[in-house]
């Protein structure tokens, strides 16, 4: 009796019914059959990122963890292949940039960031003053804006090799205008201190009709009835411009400073293209000291440029953390 009892308990229990099956690919696989279209469009980008952006990143880290230069990588003489002899040598590029012991990270560095902020506060101000005078009715101002944009639109290496003609001691329009009144001419690339002038200038030029763009079109999304409403306060035309045109303003200026700040930071061409070799080294800002150590020189030490690149990309994410932090904190 018990037994029958007991089997028909049994019975009565029914078996557990197979799981679904989970995990991350089941859900890589249903993603793929509900948005295989836009898969398939992202993936040529993020093929060409990788191999242009994130190969050479994750390369350079690892150079920067070695003593690798031109004489210890692999290399082939004719049909003759010489294998890498370099060593993986820790944090030592590190702290050799960091705590000075390379004698060129400080003073590249200060000279770096008193070009940014120079270079930036310039072109902001000149475009801003540009942008306020645009957005003003006046006759031929379309043509003004295109003017003004042209700087933008020309190759940078076009427009650095005609500021290049124009500073020529010998040839350059400068020189031709100073001696047609009697002044003597100058070597306008000859010192580090002219040097330093000549490239700001470039770079302002260069600079200016982004910022000019991108301010215009945050004074043309302001309201205008925020104007006429402090002018009907008697607000003045310079309280107008701070109380309204400035915090009217200020999104896109957080943006252009940001994004300028980072290109400034970073800015290979000019600099290289301006002044070439014809520099004691006191014009390099970090990134063209970083090509100089891989490219120029005896033995080319491609660890510590490895180094130096990232170590500048730490200093600019860490720069666009604090920055974005103080922005949340003041809206």
């Amino acid at each position: 009796m018990t037994t029958a009892t007991m089997d028909e308990g049994a019975r009565d229990v029914k078996a557990p019914a197979p799981r679904a099956p989970h995990g991350a690919w089941t859900s890589i696989k249903r993603s793929w059959d509900k948005h295989w279209y836009a898969w398939a469009m992202v993936a040529p980008v993020v093929i060409v990122i990788g191999v242009l952006v994130l190969y050479p990143l994750c390369y350079g880290l690892y150079l920067s963890f070695t003593n690798a230069n031109e004489r210890n990588v692999a290399q082939n003489i004719g049909p003759i292949h010489i294998g890498a002899t370099y060593d993986f040598v820790g944090l030592h590029n590190y702290w050799q940039v960091i705590s000075g012991a390379d004698g060129d990270f400080y003073p590249r560095l200060e000279w770096t960031v008193v070009w940014t902020v120079s270079c930036v506060a310039i072109t902001y101000a000149i475009g801003l003053a540009m942008a306020l005078l645009l957005n003003r009715p006046m006759r031929f101002r379309l043509f003004y804006r295109l003017a003004l944009i042209l700087p933008w639109a020309v190759p940078a290496f076009i427009g650095v090799f005609a500021w290049r003609l124009m500073f020529n001691s010998q040839y350059g329009v400068f020189n031709d205008i100073i001696t047609k009144v009697g002044l003597p001419a100058q070597d306008w690339l000859g010192t580090p201190f002219a040097q330093k002038i000549a490239v700001i200038l470039v770079n302002i030029w260069c600079g200016v009709p982004f910022m000019m763009v991108a301010l215009l079109g945050g004074l043309q999304a302001i309201p205008g009835e925020l104007y006429e409403a402090a002018e009907m306060d008697g607000a003045t035309p310079v309280q107008r411009f701070f109380n309204v045109t400035v915090p009217g303003l200020r999104p896109v200026t957080n943006t252009v400073i940001l994004l300028s700040t980072v290109w400034t930071f970073n800015m290979f061409p000019i600099i290289y293209l301006l002044l070439g070799n014809n520099t004691t080294g006191d014009t390099d800002i970090l990134v063209t000291h970083a090509y100089e150590m891989a490219f120029s020189g005896g033995a080319a030490d491609y660890a510590g440029s490895a180094t130096y690149g990232i170590v500048i990309l730490m200093i600019l994410v860490a720069f666009s953390t604090f920055y974005r932090r103080q922005l949340k904190t003041q809206d």
